[in-house]
Formats: structure tokens, C-alpha cells, sequence
């Protein structure tokens, strides 16, 4: 069955039919460089485990997903690329590309209309290893050239032969390989050079900190012609600008490049016509002289470039993982233009957009965006919408990010929603007994609530899913909730890689924004009065939950409410909030917390799976090892039931 076969399914008999249709997907981004690509067609594509997932970033939802990966996915490129901008006018088909861990590239189809994408191919086996980086280019309408790294040293050189017509196909073939020796290299970047239309240069970047630039033709065959040293550790990035306009006769290519030394370099590629009268001995004499006093300079066809160190962009406070040029906008007269803009983005939480300032040319930071939860550990890669109006960057926790610029007179950068998703296996997931949401648990350690958010809902559109809540952030994998009977019946009780169960309550802050996304109003007209519990706070030490109440903090039976050691416990940063509309990662990663209410003792394993009763008063759970337990709806101590020897599944 293809994969837009999964959106529709129907059964019917002779009585009446029956329709299922598919309303919402929720998955996380890998956790690896190089996994997102936001194409020219407006979609962004990332992989999530085996699969190739789709959003659309106008409606932050995930569309489809493309399964066929045995393995993770570890990158992705769409053709034509962003800066394909000749290439990409009145196009309605686009190719996707995806390489996995297991050395795995697959070609996928994107057609015009909903649900139009087909797996097209899978490329020959050229990789033993786990894919690393893609990058390409369209080097005509219907011939696009682009290259892969693999952590077994090699970088394959392949051509793909596209019909840009919607019924049309693709054949891919390999032209080159390259053997980089035992540091293989994780970043790539490929450019036409100027002048030389005929010419391709490909740069490389990985773990022996160098930046290797090859050049060759569209035949595929590329030779080293010189290394760009400066970088003091591993080259994560690397990207070519398009040919900028330094006077009426002459273009400049520049290169970018980011590292784990924390720091961003511009290279600059000044091209010179080369005499065709001159000998090759004089030719290479020259370009010896040149390269030892003034930096490498190679020659392709008949052009020389000169590469000198443009810039040193210092500001970053981890490793850089990830620069991009602004993709370049098409003027009249089918000229491109490249804004001359970067951005990057780092293990230290920030995007930045570098410019080069009006009157001195120097680069600066003219743009700072950022995570500032306090689980947040940085970003893996960051992308410039193809207008260049919308920036985006997944994270350590599998998250998106998106800032779009609604200035007017000038810049200013707000965040967006984007979906989301748990980005390890998920475990187990419940309805709410009242129907209204969805919770699901998962081995990244994070309880999510998912409800249609019905608010947001355009006239004769469908009604979009979010993430309106993480009720719990732990320090073990979740493996089983389930919903006992509470007040409003929002209180759940999940199990994980520890040996008690945890009770959890809905704060007055999530029954407020329940009621917002759902537009419903709650059962009892006095029921949010009865609730004195606003949120929660992390333990900063421990792995419980401690609630923030309505009216300040509430007392304990001792009186020692702000002055014992449970003052040091938690962290101040909490703000639990109602939200009229859909909450962002940074808001969802703390601000959204339930507290703990009661911890339920017994089992002398990890839990593994547990249930309730259809009145939600009884709960049962099992561990790992050979014991299931009853507990009452009081949550008292449990009874005994039974002793099996394997681990009880359900």
C-alpha cells in the first residue's frame, strides 16, 4: 500500500459502511545533524526513526509520513534545492532524497495536490555504513548532480535524471566515488562556479578539521584541487552562496563553514581569467607563488580563484552545528540575487542571522533567537524559509522551532507553532474519560496531552491537533499510564523504569486552557473553584513533581513552609499559564506540568504495564519481574493477586 494509502480507509458490508480517516500525526525529529530540509515546494521534510515525516509549516501539522527505511533516518535534500530558483518557477513535482544508519537512500516523489507522494526508487548500495550528509544541485531543468557521505569514508558523486513533468520519472546513476580515508567527512556543500558554468566545485568538511575542496564537471568526475585549514575541530557545516555581483565584470562565490571549535569562517573564491596563451609550467608556477603568499588558488576550465578568509564570525557559546545562506530571490529577468545573510544555529540554544554591516562590511550579529526552557540542550540544525521570511531549528528533544519576521518598519522575530511529537518509541497511550484528549507516554521520558484545538478551526477546514500539555517530565522511560477516576476524571497514573507508580492531578492552568482549545464548558459551573492547585515545579534534585498553588504556598502540617531543605528543591522558573492558543515548546517544556499527587509502593521491579477498572477506582499494574498488584481507588497499599514467571505484557 502506498503511504498516501494510510490517509483514507473504508469497510463497508451490506447493512452500512464504515469510514475511517486520519486527523492527526504526532512524531518528534531524529535526533542528528543534517536531518531536516525545507524545500522549495514549502514542505519540510525530517526523519522521525524509519520514517520520512512531512509538515507544512502554514499549518504547523504533519501531513504524511513516508515509511520504507529500515533504519533511522540521518538526512534528507529535496531537488531542486532552495537556491534552485530557475529551476524551481511553475514546477509541481518535486524529488525528495533520504539517506539512514543502515547506508540506506531512498528517492521519493512529491506531485501536485493532497496525497500525492510515491516512493520512486532506492539508490544502489554504494554506502556500508550509515549516511551522513546529502547535498546537490540542479544543474538544468532536468539534471541534478548531488553528492552523499557515509561514516565508512566514502563520498559517492551521483546524477539524477528528472522529468519535471507531474506523471514523469527519475533514474539515478552513480558517476564518482571518493575515498577520504579513516576521517570521513560529515558536511557537504555544492556550487556551479562562476564563469564556468561547466564547472562544479564540492566542499567537504569533517574530522580531521579541514575543509577539502574538489571541482570537476557534470560528468561527475572530481579531483582534489586544494584545503582550506583554520578550524581547530570537527566541521559540522558547510554551504555555498550563489555567485554574488562584485562589479559589472566579475563574480564572487563565497563559502561558509561552522565547527565544533565554536567559531564560523566566510571563505571568498575571487575568480581570474587565465590566459589561454600561457604555458602550463608558467601556469603552475604562478599558482604555486599566489597560493604560498596569498592563499590556495586553483584553476577550472579557463578561470583561477584565489580563496581568502572573508570573515571570522566569533559569538557562539557551543558548537555550531549548522549555517545557511538566505536562499536567493528571483528578479526580472530570470536574474538571481543572494542576500548576503547567514544563519546559524548552535549547541548553545541561539540562532543567529549574521549580516555584513552598511558601512564598515563587517559581520555582524544582527538577530538572536533561542530555547531558553531549562531542558532545552541546544539545536542540531537551523533553516531559512525558502522567502526567507520564516526561520526554523530542531533540537536535542526532538522539537521545532519556528520564528517568522512580522515587522513592518523593522525586524521582529515570533515564535510559530509547529507540531510535535514524541521522538522515542511510544509506549502506551489512553483517551481521557471524558473523550476530550489523548495521552500517550513514551521512552523519552515525557507524558503528552494531544487535543483538537478547536478554536483555530477556518470555515469548511479541518480542525487541527496540538500538544496543549506535558503533565510529566521524568528521568526514566515511561512505559504504561492509565486514567483513574478524579476530579473532572483528569488525573492519570503512569509507570516507568522505577519501581513505583505516580499519580498526577490537572492543575487549574490546564482545565482553563482545556476548556479554550475544546470551546466546551465544564461539567460542574464550580468546579475550577474547587480546584486550589495552579501547576507544578521540577524538582531540581529529584524526580517528583511539587505543586504551585492558587493562592501562594500552602503549609505544611509542621509549618516549616519556606525555610526547610524542600525550599532548595525546586526551581523557581515554573509559570503555569492559561493559553488561548496552542502552546509553544518552550511554554509546553515547563510551563505545563501537573503535580504529583501520591506515589504508590509495592512492586520490586521496573513497572511495565498497568490498567484500571472501567469505574477508574481500581488500578492494576505488573513489573518486570513475577508480580502483578491491585491498588483500590483510595491508592492505599495494593493486594497481591498473583505470581507469574514471565513479565506481564498488558
Amino acid at each position: 500500500m502506498s503511504p498516501a494509502a494510510g490517509e483514507l480507509a473504508g469497510a463497508s458490508g451490506e447493512g452500512g459502511g464504515a469510514e475511517a480517516r486520519r486527523v492527526f500525526i504526532g512524531a518528534g525529529c531524529n535526533r542528528v545533524v543534517n536531518n531536516v530540509s525545507w524545500g522549495a515546494c514549502g514542505l519540510v521534510a525530517f526523519g522521525a526513526q524509519n520514517a520520512v515525516a512531512l509538515f507544512a509549516p502554514q499549518r504547523g501539522e504533519i501531513v504524511t509520513t513516508l515509511p520504507g527505511h529500515k533504519a533511522p533516518v540521518n538526512c534528507t535534500l529535496w531537488l531542486p534545492t532552495k537556491k534552485d530558483v530557475l529551476q524551481v518557477r511553475d514546477r509541481e513535482t518535486y524529488y525528495l532524497l533520504s539517506g539512514s544508519a543502515d547506508g540506506v537512500i531512498m528517492a521519493w516523489k512529491i506531485g501536485p495536490g493532497k496525497g500525492n507522494w510515491s516512493h520512486v526508487l532506492q539508490l544502489p548500495g554504494m554506502h556500508k555504513k550509515g549516511v551522513t550528509c546529502l547535498a546537490g544541485r540542479m544543474v538544468s531543468d532536468s539534471i541534478a548532480i548531488f553528492a552523499s557521505t557515509s561514516s565508512d569514508g566514502i563520498v559517492v558523486i551521483w546524477e539524477m535524471a528528472i522529468d519535471p513533468t507531474p506523471g514523469g520519472s527519475c533514474e539515478v546513476s552513480c558517476l564518482h566515488t571518493l575515498s577520504v580515508g579513516l576521517k570521513p567527512m560529515v558536511s557537504l556543500s555544492l556550487a556551479v562556479l562562476p564563469e564556468q558554468g561547466s564547472h562544479l566545485i564540492l566542499a567537504m568538511g569533517g574530522l580531521d578539521h579541514k575543509i577539502h575542496i574538489y571541482c570537476g564537471d557534470k560528468s561527475g568526475k572530481f579531483i582534489k584541487t586544494c584545503e582550506l585549514k583554520g578550524h581547530s575541530d570537527w566541521i559540522r557545516s558547510l554551504d555555498f552562496s550563489l555567485p554574488v555581483m562584485i562589479s559589472s565584470e566579475k563574480h564572487n562565490l563565497f563559502l561558509v563553514s561552522s565547527s565544533q571549535d565554536r567559531t564560523i569562517r566566510i571563505w571568498k573564491m575571487d575568480s581570474e581569467a587565465v590566459s589561454s596563451g600561457s604555458t602550463t609550467q608558467l601556469r603552475k608556477a604562478n599558482i604555486e607563488m599566489t597560493s604560498y603568499i596569498e592563499g590556495p588558488l586553483f584553476v577550472a576550465g579557463n578561470t583561477s580563484y584565489q580563496v581568502s578568509l572573508e570573515s571570522l564570525l566569533v559569538g557562539h557559546e557551543d558548537w555550531v552545528y549548522s549555517v545557511e545562506w538566505q536562499p536567493p530571490t528571483l528578479l526580472p529577468g530570470d536574474e538571481a540575487h543572494q542576500a548576503m545573510s547567514i544563519l546559524s544555529a548552535s549547541m548553545d540554544k541561539m540562532m543567529m542571522i549574521w549580516r555584513p554591516e552598511k558601512h564598515t562590511g563587517l559581520w555582524i550579529n544582527s538577530v538572536t533567537v533561542g530555547e531558553l526552557s531549562h531542558s532545552a540542550l541546544g539545536f542540531y540544525g537551523g533553516h531559512w524559509q525558502p522567502d526567507g521570511k520564516s526561520i526554523l531549528a530542531h533540537g536535542y528533544g526532538g522539537s521545532f522551532h519556528m520564528w517568522t519576521d512580522v515587522g513592518l518598519d523593522s525586524e521582529n522575530w515570533q515564535p510559530q507553532i509547529v507540531p510535535s511529537g514524541h521522538f522515542a518509541p511510544v509506549s502506551d497511550l489512553t483517551w481521557a474519560r471524558s473523550g476530550q484528549y489523548l495521552l500517550s507516554v513514551s521512552h523519552d521520558q515525557t507524558t503528552r496531552v494531544f487535543a483538537p484545538w478547536r478554536n483555530q478551526v477556518i470555515p469548511g477546514d479541518m480542525v487541527y491537533w496540538r500538544e496543549i500539555a506535558r503533565p510529566q517530565i521524568h528521568g526514566h522511560d515511561i512505559n504504561c499510564v492509565a486514567f483513574i477516576q478524579g476530579s473532572g476524571n483528569h488525573r492519570f497514573v503512569s509507570g516507568a523504569d522505577e519501581k513505583v507508580s505516580r499519580v498526577f492531578e490537572a492543575p487549574l492552568s490546564f482545565l482553563k486552557t482545556l476548556q479554550q482549545a475544546t470551546l466546551l464548558k465544564p461539567d460542574i459551573s464550580d468546579d475550577f473553584d474547587n480546584v486550589q492547585v495552579l501547576g507544578a515545579n521540577m524538582s531540581a534534585l529529584g524526580l517528583s513533581q511539587k505543586p504551585i498553588y492558587t493562592h501562594g504556598v500552602k503549609e505544611s502540617p509542621g509549618g516549616n513552609s519556606g525555610d526547610g531543605p524542600d525550599s532548595m528543591e525546586t526551581i523557581p522558573d515554573a509559570v503555569p499559564t492559561v493559553f488561548t492558543e496552542p502552546p509553544v515548546e518552550d511554554q509546553l517544556a515547563w510551563n505545563t506540568l501537573w503535580p504529583e499527587s501520591h506515589k504508590l509502593y509495592g512492586h520490586g521491579n521496573e513497572l511495565f504495564s498497568i490498567c484500571c477498572d472501567y469505574e477508574g477506582k481500581l488500578v492494576a499494574s505488573s513489573c518486570k519481574h513475577q508480580l502483578l498488584r491491585s491498588g483500590s481507588g483510595r491508592l492505599e497499599h495494593g493486594k497481591l493477586l498473583a505470581a507469574c514467571n514471565p513479565t506481564i505484557l498488558q
